[in-house]
């Protein structure tokens, strides 16, 4: 396996579906000398359907730090409520 210029690297499939990593695993790698290994993150719940996995990712992701407003207040102005 060869590792791209942005460091990256394929997990094989068959490794994949043995360790249960999906799209949106967590995942760490744990380095003891000159080896790493790789391993599901402790807060990683793979169990949770690709959805779940997306809606917490996504969630307040609409709060925009920068102008202050809330996913609240965001909505409130696209919807055009006073």
């Amino acid at each position: 396996m060869r590792v791209t210029t942005k460091g990256q690297v394929t997990i094989p499939q068959e490794v994949r579906k043995k360790l249960g990593i999906f799209p949106g695993t967590e995942v760490e790698f744990i380095v003891n000398g000159n080896t790493a290994n790789l391993v599901k993150a402790k807060n990683s719940d793979s169990r949770a359907s690709r959805g779940e996995r997306l809606v917490a990712l996504l969630a307040d992701s609409a709060t925009d730090r920068s102008l202050g407003l809330t996913t609240d207040e965001i909505l409130r102005l696209t919807r055009g409520d006073d």
